[in-house]
């Protein structure tokens, strides 16, 4: 009786034994089929040295091999980017088209409030003046009375301006707010050509480039702000994880140096030094 109880409870623990060793198999099989996740990111058409690439053609520059590093910390994720107009952007994450957006951007209290934002930034960017040459802008007191090209309602400029005014009382600067998306190459010619005075915009979207490229006689001031510049995320819940993966590894890269490297690399300085 008792060999026959012994074989029993063998033959009923090989069974436990092997519910267990396959329940563990096919939840490691579950496991690694685990599917990557695609996310679409939209980054500039033509910031070089930003980034640049109109749709079909590989985005280049610093944005896209920050997020090429950034995508290798993180392979649950495959980063799919493509290259957009600025006003295509902002309204593709917004409508959730896109799960990122880079361009440089600022945070302001609508971004913040309408998108997902790292804590960690992407880099820095210099603020400047861009106007003919021939004028006597040179900084911010320089713009009264001046026309400026409208700029994107709610952005880093317009915060940027309306702080600058709200500091400076005595300087009264008459500036509008736009959300026609007009090219900042086309808006340089604008300059160029005097429909307004004065442009005001991050030097990292590739102005320089196109001054010397359309031979224009534009100059740049010094910098007049320095401001962080994030990755924007579509506010979903979904993405609250993708937020948190990505300030991760933003952090990390940060910290092992490669954003110092690839700010060398694009901007022939390191960006790093001026991130608040």
């Amino acid at each position: 009786m008792s060999t026959i109880r012994a074989t029993s409870r063998r033959r009923f623990g090989l069974a436990v034994a092997g519910g267990l060793a396959i329940a563990l198999a096919t939840a490691g099989a579950s496991y690694a089929q685990d599917p990557v996740r695609t996310v679409k990111i939209a980054t500039s058409a033509e910031s070089k040295p930003l980034a640049w690439g109109a749709i079909g053609v590989e985005p280049q520059g610093f944005e896209p091999d920050l997020l090429k590093a950034v995508n290798a910390k993180l392979p649950q994720y495959k980063f799919e980017m493509e290259g957009v107009s600025d006003i295509a952007q902002e309204t593709g994450l917004a409508t959730g088209k896109y799960d990122i957006a880079v361009g440089g951007y600022f945070k302001s209290p609508n971004r913040s409030k309408q998108f997902l934002i790292p804590d960690n930034p992407e880099g820095a960017s210099l603020m400047k003046i861009y106007s003919r040459k021939d004028s006597n802008i040179a900084g911010m007191k320089d713009l009264v009375g001046k026309r400026i090209v409208p700029v994107t309602a709610g952005g880093g400029v317009f915060k940027f301006v309306n702080q600058w005014q709200e500091e400076n009382p005595g300087f009264k600067i008459d500036i509008t707010a736009s959300s026609a998306g007009v090219p900042y190459p086309d808006r340089l010619k604008e300059v160029q050509n005097g429909k307004y005075d004065a442009l005001i915009l991050p030097s990292n979207l590739g102005e320089q480039t196109v001054i010397d490229q359309q031979k224009l006689e534009i100059k740049a001031s010094e910098p007049v702000a320095i401001n962080n510049t994030y990755f924007l995320i579509h506010k979903s819940d979904e993405n609250a994880t993708l937020l948190n993966d990505v300030n991760k590894a933003l952090k990390e890269l940060k910290d092992d140096g490669t954003l110092s490297k690839l700010s060398l690399k694009w901007f022939g300085e390191d960006i790093v030094t001026y991130m608040k």
